[in-house]
């Protein structure tokens, strides 16, 4: 199953990419600990929170909404990651950092389509997410950034 909204409208740049969002969620400012969630296709994979931009959406805005959505937090959305290009999927993604404040004990796709999350040490969730190398990445640019004070 591919988690597809039926008013939604993918939104693409001017290279002809899927344009996205996503936040590395986590539990607080030490970035220590980051929550996944399970994969809309397949249940037994973890992946980062993210999918399209809405149009007149802005990047930041769809970041925590789809935090909100897939992952059911809410939160405070921290530092801009970059952006990630997969060639592959034809996709560019917008990755933020965020760190939750509160988890909703009910939200939209654990509602509509049983999603799951979890809490991971980094070292792990990067093992959980060597399936998404472009996921993995994320990950790694985190070893050069700054913490969030």
């Amino acid at each position: 199953m591919v988690k597809e909204k039926p008013d939604s409208i993918r939104t693409y740049d001017q290279d002809g990419y899927r344009r996205r969002a996503a936040c590395l969620c986590f539990k607080d400012s030490s970035e220590q600990e980051i929550l996944l969630v399970t994969s809309s296709r397949y249940r037994d994979r973890w992946v980062v929170p993210g999918g399209g931009i809405e149009p007149e959406e802005e990047t930041k805005i769809a970041a925590s909404r789809e935090a909100r959505e897939e992952a059911g937090v809410l939160g405070q959305l921290g530092r801009h990651l970059g952006n990630f290009e997969n060639e592959d999927k034809k996709h560019r993604t917008s990755v933020f950092t965020f760190v939750v404040t509160d988890l909703l004990d009910e939200w939209e796709d654990s509602k509509s389509m049983g999603r799951k999350r979890e809490w991971f040490p980094l070292c792990e969730a990067r093992e959980r997410l060597l399936h998404k190398p472009v996921q993995v990445t994320y990950l790694e640019l985190l070893k050069d950034r700054p913490l969030v004070t």
